[in-house]
């Protein structure tokens, strides 16, 4: 994957597991076939390729996103899956969409909009702005995993010292967290708010694409060495961790992981109801 960034290149590695999880989201959003839908946060278009699948060619997806790179890399995803009359990626900001108010018949965004933290309300209410009223409205984002078999207690301590989100949650308000996200929904205004996690697992024997999504998770969320990670726990995590070691965790005949995305739904209301 020479070429491309960081970012674009991780969203490739760890997309074997990510689109399991991801399907079954929308497959339980059930998005009617022929409706036009919005990808706040869309990325390098991974989601919107999946999207278009489900609402077929009848149905459009619009994607925005800030990141000019990954815009120009989905872009060409786009073209080489043969859907460029079905996906539309553009350049803007989540929070101050460029559409006309009920543009789209639903929106979602995947760890984007409130991940992993924020104040999200104001983003929502531009999501309600654009929907048709009735619409649905959803935000996911990961929210947790299990990924170190026979080691629960030292993967809980790198979460809590070692995690890649310590920078972006540390000493903020609970009410900011992505797991409070049905409290943005209400006070956004959206109506029959819901929340659902699905879980996405592998095991034993692994492909290579499963053991590379595998290992670029691990340096996502453990791989940059926090203050708080005590020198036993890093060596630890190195040990399991790093290919290179003899004690590689994904070795193991006997490995099994699991991690989740939270979903948070709502229906845009009806004209006339705030």
């Amino acid at each position: 994957m020479t070429g491309v960034g960081i970012c674009i290149r991780r969203s490739l590695e760890v997309n074997p597991l990510r689109e399991p999880v991801l399907r079954s989201v929308i497959e339980h959003l059930q998005f009617p076939r022929g409706s036009y839908g919005l990808d706040a946060g869309c990325g390098i278009g991974l989601q919107a390729l999946l999207l278009a699948d489900a609402v077929g060619p009848e149905g459009h997806i619009t994607g925005i996103d800030r990141d000019s790179e990954s815009l120009a890399f989905g872009n060409e995803s786009v073209v080489k899956a043969g859907y460029s009359n079905r996906i539309t990626l553009c350049e803007g900001d989540a929070g101050n969409l460029p559409f006309d108010d009920n543009a789209f018949d639903w929106a979602w965004s995947a760890d984007c909009i409130g991940y992993p933290l924020g104040e999200s309300t104001p983003y929502l209410k531009e999501l309600v702005r654009v929907v048709r009223p009735g619409g649905i409205v959803a935000i996911l984002a990961y929210s947790s995993q299990q990924l170190l078999p026979g080691y629960p207690v030292l993967e809980a301590r790198l979460n809590a010292t070692c995690s890649a989100y310590l920078p972006y949650i540390g000493g903020k308000e609970p009410e900011l967290m992505f797991l409070r996200a049905m409290r943005w929904f209400r006070r956004a205004g959206l109506e029959e708010v819901a929340a659902r996690t699905f879980v996405g697992d592998v095991q034993a024997p692994l492909g290579s694409g499963e053991r590379d999504a595998l290992t670029s998770l691990f340096e996502m969320l453990w791989g940059e060495r926090q203050p708080e990670a005590s020198s036993e726990d890093w060596k630890e995590y190195r040990r399991l961790c790093d290919p290179k070691s003899p004690d590689f965790i994904l070795d193991i005949p006997e490995y099994y992981a699991f991690f989740t995305y939270s979903m948070f739904r709502g229906r845009a209301p009806l004209r006339g109801k705030e």
